[in-house]
């Protein structure tokens, strides 16, 4: 590690696992659009872990510092340039992409901001693409731990828009976008990565895989 760049404990604990869920899910060649690259830690781990994708870092603009160090650093021929983006502003400036991810930005973002995340991603996203987002969930309203629980008081404390959300709501979210909720894993320190696949047709809903 090096001590003079941006670093996330927290990207550092969960990369590992992220990455065995990313495995089964981006299986094929392609670009990932990450919205919310942080510190720039997921895309070097996920970028070197998976040659057989080109992976997009994007971050909020005056943001993109946090990573582009490490991203420079790292030079690995799959990373893309950073970009500036501001998830609320549609359309986005990126091209066309097979997949998507995002770490720990829903709960985060006001719920405007993640009404067009998933607006931007469906405008993007390929007929055989896929959308993976991690972080902490609620289920049918409901807290999944009492930390959860104790999270969610301290992020509203920091800001009213920010707060945990439904699964519930976000799949709603992805309907509007012509995605549905596939996949729903369960990982360690009560967070999850839901996946969210493109609908070939109105109405389609794929199988759900249990928490």
């Amino acid at each position: 590690m090096n001590a003079d760049l941006p670093f996330s404990q927290a990207c550092e604990n969960n990369k590992a696992p992220i990455l065995e869920r990313l495995r089964e899910v981006f299986n094929a060649p392609g670009t990932v659009l990450e919205i919310g690259s942080g510190t720039g830690q997921h895309a070097v781990h996920f970028a070197h872990a998976l040659p057989h994708l080109q992976w997009q870092p994007t971050e909020r603009p005056g943001a993109c510092h946090l990573a582009s160090t490490r991203l420079k650093q790292a030079a690995l021929p799959n990373i893309l340039p950073i970009l500036e983006l501001d998830a609320g502003k549609i359309p986005w400036p990126v091209a066309d992409v097979r997949w998507a991810f995002s770490a720990n930005t829903a709960h985060i973002m006001g719920w405007d901001h993640v009404e067009q995340m998933f607006r931007g991603i469906g405008e993007r996203l390929a007929d055989d693409g896929a959308f993976c987002l991690y972080g902490p969930f609620n289920h049918r309203g409901q807290f999944t731990s009492e930390s959860n629980r104790e999270f969610d008081q301290y992020l509203r404390s920091r800001a009213p828009h920010m707060g945990i959300r439904d699964i519930e709501d976000l799949s709603a979210l992805a309907e509007t976008a012509r995605m549905a909720l596939s996949e729903r894993f369960e990982l360690p320190a009560n967070n999850g990565m839901l996946v969210f696949r493109r609908t070939p047709e109105p109405g389609f809903t794929e199988k759900l895989t249990p928490m």
